[in-house]
């Protein structure tokens, strides 16, 4: 399970994805986001499925390890799931027993709210896996240097965005390698109940929480070692410059966007 995380990870490939600017990319990803929470019916849903797999083709990261991450939001959508489909009320009963209904309407909204965690996920892997770390970091420094004029620190912002999905690997391998350590000495993170369960965590989290702050002391030394100050006055060795694939993107993208809200409108 702890290996099928796949948040922050990188997948290199040759594809027209990994060539797009990161300010872009960013962008299309927000705009994705919001269009899954807008779209409604049928139509929408095909236009959204659509969008989703044109982005896939294009980025040339294999389905099956885009899928691999949903492993770990599971629970998550099972909860979700029977959250709307318990929790709806509507006019068509299909099943009442105890204190629990199933409506037509309950069955219809979780099914819609199970897609858009899919394609939440699914959509949102594709900016990480499509870009480095440091892309993001430029590409999110540079669409929010507007904030800097009324003193929001962006680049301290873009920094620990950074630092953030770089520790995500490697508290995943670090995870993965107590967990093995502490299975070998007899720990059982499987059976039992859920007290159980959540005891035998312990073990796992003590030297995990140590690990990070370890590592995190350590970058803060080496950091005050490079004399490390911030933005200001800092240069790029590589400046984001926009391509002519950039504005088709954002031509893609804009078409996706109008055709979401007139399907809204229209249905």
């Amino acid at each position: 399970m702890i290996r099928d995380i796949t948040i922050g990870q990188y997948y290199p490939a040759d594809s027209v994805s990994h060539k797009l600017d990161p300010r872009g990319k960013l962008t299309g990803a927000f705009v994705y986001i919001i269009s899954l929470f807008v779209f409604r019916g049928l139509a929408g849903f095909l236009l959204a499925t659509a969008f989703l797999i044109f982005s896939i083709r294009m980025s040339k990261v294999p389905f099956s390890y885009m899928v691999k991450g949903l492993k770990a939001i599971v629970i998550l959508m099972v909860i979700t799931a029977a959250f709307h489909l318990f929790l709806t009320p509507g006019k068509y009963v299909l099943v009442h027993f105890w204190i629990f209904t199933i409506t037509a309407e309950g069955v219809v909204n979780a099914a819609f709210m199970l897609v858009r965690l899919i394609y939440l996920i699914v959509g949102t892997s594709i900016m990480t896996l499509a870009t480095t770390p440091n892309q993001l970091t430029d590409g999110l420094e540079r669409s929010l240097m507007p904030l800097s004029k009324i003193k929001v620190p962006v680049h301290a912002i873009a920094m620990m965005m950074s630092i953030a999905l770089r520790f995500i690997p490697i508290l995943i391998e670090e995870t993965d390698i107590i967990m093995k350590a502490q299975m070998a000495r007899g720990a059982d993170f499987e059976n039992g109940n859920l007290i159980r369960r959540a005891k035998s965590m312990v073990p796992l989290l003590v030297p995990l929480f140590v690990s990070a702050f370890r590592r995190a002391d350590d970058l803060a030394m080496a950091m005050e070692a490079r004399c490390y100050v911030g933005g200001s006055g800092r240069t790029k060795m590589k400046p984001l410059r926009y391509d002519k694939r950039d504005y088709a993107a954002y031509l893609i993208l804009a078409a996706y966007l109008a055709g979401i809200f007139a399907l809204r409108i229209l249905t």
